[in-house]
């Protein structure tokens, strides 16, 4: 797979904030990126004060970051007419971190209600990587029926499952190796990932 250089990052109302606050700092410092698309759900901005103490829909990305970032656009999730929300924009892949189940019961039932939604829509009609990492548990069976709907309508649902092998000290640190899982499947492996038992090098 071609390394995206177009990346639509969407946060939503789920438990999570630090591993949305580590994918940016990834694909901001990831020369291969050009451009960050960057959308906050309503319900996301709630989760961010609780979780990060952080207020207030301006410049969200950038105190996410602690630093401007000049190929991040941060869009309102009422802006239906930003450029992700048209199959002729050429986004090359949309991650969605965390994405709650309301969330996922919107996309995967098309129901086009905000940017988000929108912008997933386009993707899975594009035939392009949509990337849902749900956070909820235990699931019932709506839950599993929607992520069956939408990974049959072409998304791939990516779990927020921490790792635990590779003895995580904290709980950015966990973020931060879920996140490289993240980028590496869409082909931006991150350099000092973790892996099981590496090739030795020849």
């Amino acid at each position: 797979m071609t390394a995206p250089t177009n990346i639509t990052l969407a946060v939503t109302g789920a438990s999570g904030s630090v591993y949305a606050s580590e994918i940016l700092r990834a694909l901001a410092a990831d020369d291969r990126v050009a451009k960050i698309n960057f959308v906050a759900s309503d319900s996301a901005l709630r989760v961010f004060a609780e979780e990060l103490n952080l207020s207030g829909r301006n410049n969200l990305a950038e105190k996410l970051l602690g630093a401007p970032c000049a190929k991040l656009q941060q869009h309102a999730d009422t802006d239906i007419g930003a450029n992700i929300a048209s199959g002729s924009y050429p986004t090359s892949a949309m991650i969605v971190l965390p994405c709650s189940m309301g969330t996922l019961a919107s996309i995967a039932n098309g129901l086009a209600q905000n940017l988000i939604h929108r912008a997933a829509d386009v993707c899975l009609k594009e035939n392009r990587p949509l990337i849902l990492c749900v956070r909820e548990t235990p699931f019932n069976r709506i839950h599993l029926r929607n992520m069956q709907l939408a990974s049959d309508a072409g998304a791939t649902i990516f779990p927020a499952i921490p790792t635990l092998y590779n003895h995580p000290q904290s709980t950015t640190e966990m973020a931060r190796e879920f996140v490289n899982r993240v980028l590496a499947h869409i082909g931006l492996p991150q350099p000092g990932a973790y892996q099981w038992q590496p090739d030795e090098s020849l």
